[in-house]
Order: structure tokens, then sequence, then C-alpha cells
């Protein structure tokens, strides 16, 4: 716990400091440099309140709903605005910072209004994080309630402590000089100002650009070190072209369906090489793997080889037993899948990717394993090691993974931010009159005629089209229900 508490607080003090934060370090200066001495104390009260309940609080509450996660740093940026009308407008900063103002018998305009910007800067630097924070969001199972409480407090301290600095320089910017105090009122407007523009510019994601360069870099590497993801997951995963041992294989639990097997266990697999496969089945990356699959299925399991696919849904619809069935079949799947609908088994495996293969040899222990596509000889080669293989030939199925940029994986919700939307308007959860630009630049799609916005997918209500301007062979949709579809490629009909 001491190293989980000890890495959060350093990345905390790292992504301070970092260009992640640089739009907001000018609102922290600003904020520091009117109202009282204890001012930038709350500030700093602020964003560690801020921060820690929005992360815990909030974020829950989201998911819940089934709202998009982006809404909290849409919250975030609304209370900016909020704070940067404060300013411009005096009579209005009184009139919102009166109710926390009592709580410390001063007058309203200092710490209330000073603790409302903290807390707006707090649900900001949410975006900035990393593994640990997404362990904290997301409940890994490997950290239990009360460390992610803690982990989430130490990163806020660590984000507060910098600020704090900053937040008395500029008090002591301000108050070294005769101009700030003979032009009060213009300073605040300014100041207001300032805090507007970088709001706007938060809201066109300008810290987002900046989040993966500069001081970031070190804290990946803290937080991807072996050390911090053994605590985090359980497990610290290795790639290796060679067998190694990583110990027992977890149990199959928490299935709730058997496809094309009757319920197994691993002790009834020992005395065979085992690939456990974590899949779904509308995963074009997953589905990419199924060739090799089928293929070593066809060659090795005579030999003493096992598959067991473990469908783990990305997506509600996947955890319904009968589509998994339905497309089972459908894709020619004949070994045995497994349906892991409350990630029991995933997490179990301590798997944190779509898909995934781990070997496992004849006395139940990993010996292998390799995530994404691709390296398929590799895993062959590995297969016929643990079997002690010398009859069957290699399979020598070509390898089709992609090895040009392609228009990545694209979802059609709101869950996923809609990355790569562009047209007018998207409305949650209403049936909604949308219209595409003339021009839709690549990896981008737009929504024409009526459709109705949902967190995991889309539905067409009337006149209904959908563009995607692709750069790849082929190209999926997943799609359900009644009725006719027309498909065109640069305006000719398939």
């Amino acid at each position: 716990m001491a190293l989980l508490l000890g890495v959060a607080f350093l990345v905390g003090v790292i992504t301070a400091v970092s260009p992640c934060a640089f739009p907001v370090l000018p609102i922290v200066f600003a904020g520091g440099a009117s109202g009282g001495h204890r001012r930038p104390l709350a500030i700093i009260a602020g964003v560690i309140v801020g921060f820690t309940g929005s992360l815990l609080a909030v974020s829950w509450l989201l998911r819940q709903l089934h709202l998009p996660q982006d809404l909290l740093r849409n919250i975030s940026i609304a209370l900016l605005f909020v704070v940067a009308a404060t300013l411009l407008v005096p009579r209005l900063g009184q009139v919102l910072e009166r109710p926390l103002a009592r709580f410390s018998r001063r007058p309203g305009g200092d710490l209330g209004g000073g603790f409302l910007l903290g807390l707006a800067l707090g649900l900001v630097f949410v975006p900035c994080g990393g593994l640990i924070l997404a362990s904290i969001i997301t409940g890994s199972a490997s950290v239990g309630s009360g460390e992610r409480e803690a982990m989430a407090l130490a990163y806020a301290i660590g984000i507060a402590l910098p600020m704090l600095a900053v937040a008395y320089g500029g008090r002591r910017a301000a108050g070294g000089l005769q101009f700030f105090r003979a032009h009060a009122a213009q300073v605040r407007a300014g100041l207001g100002a300032l805090i507007a523009v970088t709001a706007l510019l938060i809201t066109f994601n300008v810290d987002r650009s900046l989040a993966n360069i500069g001081t970031l870099g070190l804290a990946d590497r803290l937080q991807n070190s072996c050390a911090v993801q053994q605590r985090l997951t359980g497990r610290c995963h290795h790639e290796s072209s060679n067998l190694a041992n990583f110990g027992p294989a977890s149990a199959f639990t928490g299935i709730s369906d058997w496809f094309n097997s009757k319920p197994l266990t691993l002790q009834q697999l020992r005395g065979k090489v085992v690939l456990v496969d974590f899949w779904t089945y509308s995963c074009i990356n997953c589905l990419r793997t199924l060739p090799h699959l089928k293929s070593w299925w066809k060659a090795y399991h005579r030999a003493g080889l096992e598959i067991v696919s473990v469908h783990t849904p990305e997506f509600a619809f996947e955890a319904v037993p009968h589509n998994v069935g339905s497309a089972t079949k459908q894709l020619g799947v004949s070994w045995p899948v497994a349906l892991d609908p409350k990630y029991k088994t995933w997490n179990a495996y301590r798997n944190q990717y779509w898909p995934a293969e781990y070997l496992i040899d004849k006395r139940g222990d990993i010996r292998n394993e390799r995530f994404g596509e691709g390296e398929y000889s590799r895993t062959e080669n590995l297969i016929r090691q643990l079997l002690g293989e010398a009859g069957p030939g290699k399979a020598e199925l070509a390898d089709m993974t992609p090895t040009e940029l392609t228009t990545p994986e694209t979802y059609l919700g709101y869950d996923r931010q809609l990355t790569g939307y562009v047209g007018s308007k998207a409305l949650p959860n209403v049936a909604h009159n949308y219209k595409a630009p003339e021009d839709v630049s690549q990896n981008s799609w737009a929504l024409s005629g009526r459709w109705r916005l949902g967190g995991e997918h889309t539905t067409a209500v009337r006149d209904a089209e959908l563009a995607l301007h692709f750069h790849a062979k082929d190209v999926y949709l997943v799609m359900g229900g009644h009725g006719s579809v027309g498909v065109s490629v640069d305006g000719h009909k398939l």
C-alpha cells in the first residue's frame, strides 16, 4: 500500500508540473494574486476536494446513470467560466461566494471564490491521469475500496502542493507591484478574462494535446512499472518470444454459459496444452485472430491442444447468451467458448486486453502471454514446443495483421465520447434530425436523417444515413434489428 500511495503522490506532483497542467497554471497564479492571504489555501483545498470527490463519487454516478464520462470534464469547464464571471462581474461574485464565506466568517469574495476556483481545477485534472487513476475509476479488483480513496487523495495532494507554490507566487508578484493595488477593479477583470480564455482553450482540448509529452513520460513509466502493475492488477504482464513460467493459471470462474462444450475446468484439462483466448465477437482485432485459432485447432487438437475462448463482453449486447451463441456458429468457432459476463475470469487473469492469449502447459502453468494481434508464427512454435510435437507440420497461415495505418475501431455511441464524429450537434437519448457536412474528413463519421443516439449504440429512426471516411481494405459494421440497409462506396451502390 505504501508503494502505491508514494507513486500516486509522485505522479500527482509530476502531473502538476507537466504540459498537461500548463493551461490551468495561469488560473492558479491569477487566483492567488487576488483576495486575502489565505485565498491560496482555499484554492488548494478546493483542488483536493474537487479532484478526490469527483473521481470517487461523480464518476460512479455517471456510470450508474449511463452518462458519458466526459460530462465530468464539461462540468469543470462550466465551473471555470462561472469563476471568470465572478471576477468580471463583482456583484455576481459576491452573490455566489456569500454562502461559502459564512463558514470562514469573512466577507464574500475571498475564501469562497478561491474554494470554488480550486473545485473547478480539481475536476479539470481528472483526464491527466494514467494507470493509477484508471484503477481508481474502474474499481480494479486488486485494489480495495479503502485503498482507492487513499490513492485518489495522495494523487490530489501531489497535484496541490506545486499549485500552492504557484498561487503564493501570484500573491507575492501582486503584492510587490503598486499597479495592482491602484487598479484592483481592472486587474480583477483582466484576471477574469484570462480564466475565461484558458477555459475556452481547455474546451478545445489544448490540455489533452499536451498530456503525453514532457514530464508525463516519466509519470507513465512510474505507473507502468512492473511493481506498480503487480500491486494494481495482481500481475505484471510480460510478452516474450520464448517460454517462461508465470505460475499456475487461474480457474474459469463466473462463467454463465458454455458453447460447443459442457462446463470445463482447468483441472479436467491437466495433461493438455491449453490456449485461453479472451475475445468478443464484435471486436475486429479479435476476429482477425480467428483464422489462426481455427488452423491451430485443426492441426493440433488431436495432439493435445485445447482452446478455450473466454468471451468477456465490452458492450451490453455482447453479454446476451443468444447473441454469443449465434455469433459463435456464424463465425465457425468449433472449440469451447465460455461467456464471462461479470468479468470474473477476466479479473482472475488480471487481463486488460482484447484479444489476449494465455498459453498454459500440461501442468497448468502459464508459459506465455500475448496481447493484441500478430506474432502468430511465434505462438504456434511455442504451442509445438509444449506439445513436444514432431508430427504434423506447421499450419503456416499467412499473418494478415494490418501493417499500415488504417481507420481505427469506431464507436457509434456517446459512452466513447463520440470520437471522430463530425456534423450537427449530437443530442443523447432523444430522436433528433442530423445533417452531415459536405466533406467528412478521413477517419471521421457523420449522421444525416433522424437518429437516436445512445451510450453503446445509435438507432436509425427515419431517412437515416451514416457516412464514414475510411482507409482500410475491409469495413465491418455491427448492426441489429429489422429492415434493409443500402451500402455505397464513393457514391457507387454495392
